[in-house]
């Protein structure tokens, strides 16, 4: 409980001082703001002030915040079930959302649907599947993929600083091979010789039960995977018998133009793993895959407490109606037009930014210094200017010298507009 707070003091200040005494260092938050109320794609601190929400908690906010058919759904399934847990008697949310994940991924295809409650669970429980199903161990994923913050997403995550740390030991039988990332100088054509070495000097792939990988990496600074390269992967996925994954926690749900970023490269996995905006903001996540193979684990492998909580799906089956009924796919698509327009204006005056890159409204920045190498630090400046200026976005890459645009796709083109010459602004005022 907060006391009065002095009158030298804002009452933002004084909760960031409860939250020093009171909440463990290991856990960082990006900007020094404690929130009070959301709408949309905006939110306000706890002093009032306003600021335009381009982070939407991290990627979970597609519909924006507290949309009013979300908020509805919750408060009628609240007056119905809130939780029995599914392992103990079914109820009709959870079902209800099977049936239509199972339709939209699968295309007529038999896919099943298991529902948990974060995307590190997701990914853990579709290496599971795709162990049972394969009889293999092997876990192929990709330097600058992040898979979460469990055991076995920190294995997975192809980055090390700050995830790995001194957490481990870590699982066995968990791989990396090169993403494409042209800025850089790793074409596609690269990375699939790379992986055929792999193949030849570390692991065969009869070993190799499942590729795992993110159409765009996420907290890996927002590198998109170019379509032949998927359809590559697909393709020796499918000779080797090995299950593809394609984790599309942070993708998925319009963010990159599409429901689903691996439709833009025209494949189809054997298991996608969902979660972040699936629910509007209810901690609800899934693995939704061919049905012969999310059938693989006996009665009783897969599950959770929490795992599909009535009141979860009810707000995803919202998300899903207003995806089908609003044209939200298709602002998106318009107003990843407008972003990717601006910040490549922004680019041409501004040599900090190297690079402009992303897929429909999932666009990011990469700040390099004079030399082009990675500057975390130059990043961080304009994150905090921006802030000062009333807009909120976050870093992301190997480096954490990218800065990441995740705004709700209900965004107005007005609040964009807005957004851009806040960003604009904070450039000035970093320049060096």
């Amino acid at each position: 409980m907060l006391v009065s707070p002095s009158p030298d003091i804002t009452r933002n200040e004084a909760w960031l001082a409860e939250r020093e005494h009171n909440v463990p260092r290991g856990i960082i938050t990006a900007h020094p703001v404690v929130l009070e109320r959301a709408e949309g794609s905006q939110v306000w601190d706890v002093d009032g002030r306003r600021y335009l929400d381009f982070v939407g908690g991290i990627g979970v906010l597609n519909v924006g915040h507290n949309h009013p058919r979300v908020v509805a759904a919750v408060q009628a399934q609240l007056g119905r079930i809130s939780h029995a847990s599914f392992q103990v008697a079914g109820y009709e949310p959870y079902i209800a959302l099977a049936q239509r994940l199972n339709a939209m991924i699968g295309s007529g295809e038999a896919y099943k649907s298991l529902f948990l409650t974060s995307g590190a669970e997701a990914v853990e429980n579709a290496v599971k599947i795709a162990r049972a199903h394969t009889k293999r161990t092997g876990i192929i994923a990709f330097h600058g993929g992040f898979h979460g913050r469990t055991l076995l997403g920190v294995t997975l995550t192809g980055f090390a600083a700050p995830y790995r740390q001194n957490f481990g030991p870590f699982p066995s039988d968990v791989f990396h091979a090169h993403f494409p990332n042209p800025y850089r100088g790793i074409t596609a054509e690269r990375a699939l010789a790379e992986l055929e070495e792999m193949f030849a000097t570390t692991i065969t792939p009869d070993r190799v039960a499942a590729f795992l990988i993110e159409p765009v990496q996420g907290d890996g600074g927002f590198l998109p995977a170019p379509p032949a390269f998927l359809q590559a992967l697909r393709n020796i996925a499918t000779r080797h018998g090995i299950v593809l994954i394609t984790d599309e926690i942070q993708t998925g749900f319009g963010r990159t133009g599409s429901m689903f970023a691996f439709q833009k490269a025209g494949i189809r996995p054997d298991l996608v793993t969902v979660a972040k905006s699936l629910a509007g903001g209810m901690p609800l996540s899934g693995v939704v895959g061919r049905a012969a193979i999310m059938d693989a684990p006996e009665p009783g492998g897969l599950g959770g407490t929490y795992g599909g909580n009535a009141l979860a799906c009810a707000a995803a089956l919202a998300v899903l109606d207003i995806f089908e009924q609003d044209g939200l796919l298709e602002h998106a698509e318009r107003l990843g037009v407008q972003l990717r327009a601006g910040l490549l204006g922004l680019q041409r005056g501004n040599p900090g930014i190297g690079d402009v890159r992303g897929l429909g409204f999932m666009q990011a920045i990469e700040m390099v210094d004079a030399a082009g190498a990675p500057d975390a630090g130059l990043a961080q400046r304009v994150i905090d200017a921006a802030r000062e200026g009333g807009l909120l976005v976050i870093k992301c890459g190997v480096h954490r010298n990218v800065i990441r645009f995740l705004a709700p796709l209900v965004t107005t083109e007005a609040q964009l507009d807005e957004a851009l010459a806040i960003l604009g602004k904070a450039l000035s005022a970093v320049r060096r």
